[in-house]
């Protein structure tokens, strides 16, 4: 069985949007707010190295897949993820939406779909933004870690890494942790099921 991981910069008060300065599609008035205010801390960011260096596969649901498809192939730095397969979760994005030279890229059309691919075989899927996605899985119970980097500040408005679906509580063990003198705090989680 396969490990899917959410993974996402957040704020104190849940705030996942537009950390690095959002979209044409998806304007936040605090977009960018990952890079202002805190120093660089090369070493508060080895997480998303490595978390992508480890990754069999990445998912996405469309939004995030449509904003970071065509610039993500070119970035060197997003060079490791480029053969590995890229999954969609999209009930209208179609093939002709789906951009050339980034590998295998299959569009999943059901949270059922995802159910069955984390049953195969092969390493880590991570999932990159897509907070509605990331919702979404995790009240269906299908997200078996999170790799959080929490920033010291509280943004109030933006979409929220949480639903408020009423469901049971859910425990979570948390695995590695660490604080870097900019206030940012790397949490890793695996859900307890």
């Amino acid at each position: 069985m396969r490990t899917l991981i959410y993974s996402a910069f957040v704020s104190l008060d849940g705030v996942i949007d537009s950390p690095g300065g959002g979209s044409a599609s998806e304007q936040h008035r605090s977009g960018g707010w990952t890079f202002q205010d805190l120093e660089f801390l090369p070493e508060a960011y080895e997480i998303k190295g490595t978390e992508m260096e480890e990754a069999g596969a990445m998912m996405f649901g469309r939004r995030s897949y449509e904003a970071f498809a065509p610039i993500w192939p070119d970035i060197e730095d997003f060079t490791v993820v480029k053969k590995i397969p890229k999954y969609v979760v999209s009930t209208s994005l179609g093939d002709d939406g789906l951009v050339d030279d980034w590998g295998p890229q299959i569009i999943l059309r059901s949270l059922d779909e995802v159910e069955e691919l984390k049953q195969g075989e092969g390493g880590p899927i991570l999932i990159a933004g897509s907070a509605e996605l990331a919702r979404n899985l995790s009240d269906a119970g299908l997200i078996d870690r999170y790799h959080l980097l929490v920033f010291p500040v509280v943004l109030g408005a933006g979409k929220r890494m949480w639903s408020e679906t009423d469901k049971d509580k859910q425990m979570l063990k948390l695995l590695d942790s660490e604080t870097y003198a900019n206030g940012i705090t790397k949490l890793v989680y695996d859900v307890v099921r």
